[in-house]
């Protein structure tokens, strides 16, 4: 039941929170001097209504006072124990009649004594009592009844010879014309407009474009981008490993190299595997052309190999300001922008010219009242002292037996009386406990296991 103070490390098994630690939080430094944009979005303030806000309400007219009134104070009286004694009888103990009751004697089979010298009779009591009786085969009463097949033909005749009458049949003409082609007299005109109007032209040759040599570039290739021009290192301090170390756990006992594997396993005869022969290459006739489309039209260029920029790792740092010069901040300029005004279409009907005549029927007729003030009938927030003594008195307080606090070993690094056995995957240390229990034949301290975690 001992709750663990300490977080878990996770010491062999890898943490379920994420590391928040990368190669971009490390290497990019904070710059302090460049503010960030301003918004011009505009404030979205509430606007206080300011007039006077009357404090009359229907509560406070409505509510009539009343006259106040302490509760008493019930004074509980004092237990008083009745004199006499407790009749304990009860009608179970009147009623009921005592019987005197022996032992319940154990009942086992009788002893058994097996004796071998005996000749052992095998006969067992169904077949000494079983008696075979001749039994006769009993006859079938079954009339046999041979088939004769009859020697007269059989004459009698069906319903449908008598009343089918053999007709003769007389098939349909067919009024299908006959699926013959009709051959014509005539020669076939085998003339089309395609024939009689198409011209035959002599085709052109193919016209085949010469290959044009390439013509490498004289001036110098710029591979100057605006992350190498604006980039320049800066010297920064190695990350450190958050790796935790790998710490052997080692037992200081004896290692016995005899398992119960070693004592019953049994070698068996294990038959080498067969060998594969594997096929001779025999390479294809003919010389390979290794030539590719890529390889004859490459022309190699004289291009320096590029140099990474790497931050300085032992470096001095530089006191120079930033350079936060960008291409962005030269070739972008900020305009003077202004609110655009608000396209309101002409009045057709002239403003007024005369006095306004602001008199409504709310101020003619309106008589202005004093305010008097409402009374404020909530109770006075006040403690009556009482003289009598409070009775802090309880079960708790009168029983309580105190006790000395006992600290939890596993608030110690090395806690007093215990020896440090291993540490699991969570972090946690076990110890043993030494206990000193002396026995009757041996006076030696005997060591006894107790798991504190820590």
């Amino acid at each position: 039941r001992h709750r663990c103070p300490h977080k878990p490390t996770r010491i062999y098994d890898n943490g379920q929170q994420p590391c928040l630690t990368t190669e971009y939080v490390e290497k990019y430094p904070k710059y302090s001097n460049i503010s960030p944009p301003r918004s011009l979005k505009p404030k979205q303030e509430y606007q206080v209504h300011r007039g006077k806000m009357e404090g009359i309400t229907t509560f406070k007219s409505d509510y009539l006072p009343y006259d106040i009134v302490k509760r008493p104070f019930r004074i509980q009286e004092e237990h008083k124990p009745k004199t006499g004694e407790i009749e304990l009888g009860t009608t179970y103990q009147k009623d009921y009649n005592a019987h005197k009751i022996q032992p319940v004697t154990l009942v086992r089979p009788l002893e058994r004594k097996h004796t071998t010298g005996g000749k052992l009779d095998t006969i067992p009591t169904y077949q000494d009592d079983y008696r075979s009786w001749e039994v006769q085969r009993r006859e079938t009463s079954k009339v046999e009844h041979i088939y004769h097949p009859p020697t007269a033909k059989f004459g009698n005749s069906t319903t449908f010879q008598d009343d089918f009458v053999p007709r003769e049949l007389n098939p349909r003409q067919s009024f299908k014309p006959p699926c013959v082609a009709k051959l014509s007299d005539v020669p076939f005109d085998g003339t089309t407009s395609h024939r009689t109007s198409y011209v035959a032209h002599q085709p052109e040759p193919k016209f085949v474009r010469s290959k044009e040599d390439y013509k490498p570039s004289i001036q110098p290739f710029e591979d100057l981008t605006t992350h190498r021009n604006d980039f320049k290192g800066l010297p920064g301090q190695l990350a450190k490993s958050c790796k935790p170390e790998n710490a052997k756990v080692r037992s200081s006992g004896h290692f016995n190299g005899v398992t119960e594997f070693q004592d019953r396993f049994q070698p068996w005869l294990v038959s080498l595997c067969e060998v594969r022969k594997t096929k001779e290459y025999i390479p294809p006739p003919g010389n390979m052309d290794f030539n590719s489309t890529s390889h004859l039209d490459y022309v190699k260029h004289a291009i320096s190999p590029a140099v990474p920029i790497r931050p300085v790792s032992n470096g001095i740092r530089t006191n120079a300001p930033f350079q936060g010069n960008t291409t962005t901040k030269e070739d972008f300029k900020a305009w003077g922008s202004c609110r655009q005004e608000i396209t309101k279409k002409q009045q057709e009907i002239p403003k007024p010219t005369g006095k306004f005549y602001d008199l409504t029927t709310f101020r003619s007729h309106y008589i202005p009242h004093q305010i008097i003030p409402a009374q404020s009938f909530k109770p006075v927030h006040a403690i009556v002292l009482n003289s009598s003594p409070f009775q802090d008195e309880t079960m708790y307080h009168t029983e309580y037996t105190p006790k000395k606090p006992e600290i939890c070993p596993a608030n110690y690094l090395s806690p007093p009386g215990y020896v440090y056995v291993n540490t699991d995957s969570h972090g946690h240390k076990f110890f043993r406990q030494l206990t000193p229990e002396f026995s009757e034949t041996n006076s030696n301290p005997i060591s006894k296991e107790v798991a504190v975690v820590s």
